[in-house]
């Protein structure tokens, strides 16, 4: 007598290899218990596999087999559009109709509404962020719910406070499970998750079948090479890099690490491409589409490449620094080898790596004082992000953040348009901030252990990630021995140290008066506005920006610029190609750092045998320090500078534009205010120069 279960196997092997595109093709371990526990049993279960052992099958599979059974479509959460692109190609493969709901897309809405309702689509793809979207949270998800077969929620992880990718959104995924049948299956899957990720998934889930396999990647060749900077790690890239196998992914913790690197060897040669948060969604898939097409050797990217990015042949991940957490290393090491038998994986750590994962985990963490400011700040009327940012001093992308945590707390709701207060008590949970925050300082710490240990290095990864089966792989650099090459070229040291020491980084006018501000409305007047100025470096550069990091870190002394640092400024001048040459010096004055700004404009002044004319005067000093939103940046400098009778009757003399020097631009706001204060005392033009940026 046939079991259920057996005539589902059937059924489903059949599909798995209309999938797959092979006649031999059969279930790797665990596919097909978590198949039948949700087509058979209706049940919710949490699949934690590694990355490239089929997790996607489970759920196209057991979307036809439910679908075949008179159930209605899959809700499939998915948080990447690179991954919905994927998926939607693989659902294809396997007669699955499968459509997404997204950003990108807005002119198919309609049609993909009416698909829906003629039951035409067996998997629709939504970001956990639509989830929030009002028109669709109110008109288009309960009718949707009503008639779901099936629930997944694809990178799983996100939703627990512990996930290394841990995102507001997916918490409103308990509320929607809440509202689901019972008898309707859920499915939660990711490659990433401990024991303590696990748990807290799987009671999210209401209680899951938790189905979970070893998470050795016997493909890949793991190692550590520590090199003593910035300099010596590119160097090594640039002797290297074509002998790596096939095609790959190095991987930065900046943007700025990511342009630098992927500018530098492309001017030696390398068919290499820069792909981060500030890259265009359009070409983010044409690089995409690139790389697996083997059309590139690297894309140097942050972690915007990441989840979902689906290679099977890619041939190596190099990092250039080091992720915060084996967890996080290790889902971005599993992009690699994962249809192959070998494939490189190196991690290059680098000093700053620390002072950056501190950097990212405060910036990620709300504070009480913010979330209560933003909290006051709504009432029942609807009220815009950009209006709620200029009334509380938090800059636009940590303000949509804790406007999402508080929104899941119950304390705020999006509408139509904006944002309102619900009135429902609200108390910050310390506890479980310190906690998360306790939590990550000791992943940072497991990640330098990682760096340093001498065991098996894949072990260690398993290990992190509460895996028992963990065992020797045999393959890595503790295992088997050094697999990589450590000499450097000279040429390439030469290169990568000449690279390092470019300068010079535009900064564009603002053109535009922040919304929300009550000092200036609109559009800046061409009359008034700054032309395209000039930094030495950015903070986060991988060559000046050491220097500058050390330069500005709180509490450290105001000195006059060394001749290094001043011989750099005088080399960004040479380089501008400005249309007027400047024909005088002028510095803004500065709580701070005044000797620094003054040695700075002096030299300028010196090198290009132009006059110094001295200081702008503070007519109300800047309340506050760096940084804040715009809005509030502005307020604090607006009306604090002014030109004093003797500058005023020096530039009364000269005839061209000023060259305007600061010691760090963050909002640009204060280089904004100082040239038109400038601009309206008679001078033509006014060109900014300053030591450092931030960003």
């Amino acid at each position: 007598m046939t079991t259920p279960s057996d005539a589902t196997r059937s059924e489903a092997l059949a599909i798995l290899r209309t999938l797959v595109g092979r006649d031999d093709a059969d279930f790797h371990e665990g596919q097909f218990e978590a198949i039948s526990a949700l087509v058979d049993d209706g049940a919710r279960a949490l699949v934690v596999q590694r990355t490239g052992w089929g997790k996607s099958a489970v759920y196209f599979v057991a979307t036809l087999l439910i679908r075949r059974r008179g159930a209605g479509p899959t809700i499939l959460v998915s948080p990447l559009l690179a991954l919905m692109r994927d998926q939607i190609a693989a659902a294809a493969r396997a007669g699955v109709r499968a459509v997404a709901i997204n950003s990108t897309n807005p002119h198919e809405w309609t049609q993909i509404q009416q698909a829906l309702a003629n039951d035409e689509v067996d998997v629709l793809l939504v970001s956990p962020e639509r989830l929030n979207n009002p028109a669709f949270r109110e008109k288009q998800l309960p009718e949707l719910v009503g008639r779901t077969g099936m629930l997944v929620v694809d990178e799983a992880h996100c939703i627990s406070d512990w996930g290394h990718d841990f995102r507001p959104d997916y918490r409103r995924l308990r509320d929607l499970i809440a509202t689901l049948p019972a008898t309707v299956p859920v499915l939660a899957t990711t490659a990433t998750a401990n024991s303590r990720v696990v748990d807290d998934v799987a009671e999210q889930l209401g209680g899951a079948v938790t189905i979970r396999g070893p998470l050795a990647r016997k493909s890949l060749r793991l190692g550590v090479l520590s090199l003593p900077d910035a300099a010596a790690r590119l160097a090594w890239l640039l002797s290297h890099l074509r002998d790596l196998p096939g095609c790959g992914i190095i991987y930065t913790l900046t943007v700025s690490a990511a342009e630098n690197t992927a500018r530098m060897l492309r001017e030696a040669g390398h068919d290499v491409h820069a792909y981060t948060g500030q890259t265009d969604t359009a070409e983010r898939e044409i690089l995409e589409q690139r790389l697996k097409g083997n059309d590139l050797k690297a894309l140097i990217a942050t972690s915007a490449l990441g989840m979902g990015f689906d290679k099977p042949d890619l041939g190596f991940v190099l990092h250039l620094g080091a992720p915060s957490s084996p967890v996080a290393y290790y889902q971005q090491v599993g992009r690699a080898g994962r249809a192959t038998e070998n494939a490189d994986v190196l991690l290059l750590p680098g000093l700053e790596d620390e002072a950056i994962w501190h950097y990212f985990a405060t910036a990620s963490m709300p504070s009480q004082a913010r979330a209560e400011a933003v909290i006051a700040e709504l009432d029942s009327e609807p009220t815009s992000t950009p209006a709620l940012e200029a009334r509380v001093d938090i800059r636009r992308t940590p303000l949509e953040l804790l406007l999402k945590v508080l929104d899941v707390d119950g304390a705020v709701r999006k509408v139509q348009g904006g944002w309102i207060a619900t009135g429902q008590p609200w108390t910050y949970d310390k506890e479980r901030y310190d906690r998360i925050a306790a939590e990550r300082e000791a992943e940072q710490q497991h990640m330098l252990e990682y760096e340093s240990t001498a065991q098996c290095r894949m072990a260690y990864l398993q290990s992190s990630l509460d895996d028992n089966s963990a065992v020797p792989c045999g393959r890595c650099d503790n295992c088997a021995g050094v697999w990589y090459p450590t000499d450097i070229g000279t040429d390439a040291a030469t290169a990568a140290a000449s690279s390092l020491d470019r300068v010079g980084v535009p900064i564009d006018p603002r053109a535009q008066w922040p919304v929300g501000s009550p000092h200036a409305r609109g559009t800046i007047a061409p009359g008034e506005r700054m032309l395209e100025g000039r930094a030495l470096a950015r903070l986060t550069d991988l060559g000046w920006g050491n220097t500058l990091r050390t330069l500005f870190a709180p509490g450290a002394p105001d000195a006059p610029a060394s001749p290094v640092l001043l011989g750099a400024c005088v080399r960004v001048l040479a380089d501008w190609n400005w249309e007027t040459r400047p024909v005088a010096v002028v510095s803004l004055p500065s709580r701070g750092r005044p000797l620094l700004i003054h040695s700075v404009a002096q030299g300028l002044a010196g090198a290009g045998k132009l006059p110094y004319l001295g200081s702008l005067d503070y007519a109300a000093p800047p309340v506050g320090g760096p940084g804040g939103n715009s809005a509030y940046r502005l307020a604090q400098v607006f009306g604090a500078f002014t030109v004093s009778p003797a500058l005023a009757a020096a530039l009364a003399d000269v005839s061209g534009p000023i060259l305007l020097v600061d010691d760090l631009a963050d909002s640009r706001w204060t280089l904004t205010v100082a040239a038109r204060v400038l601009r309206g005392s008679g001078v033509s033009g006014v060109l900014p120069f300053v030591v450092g940026v931030r960003g």
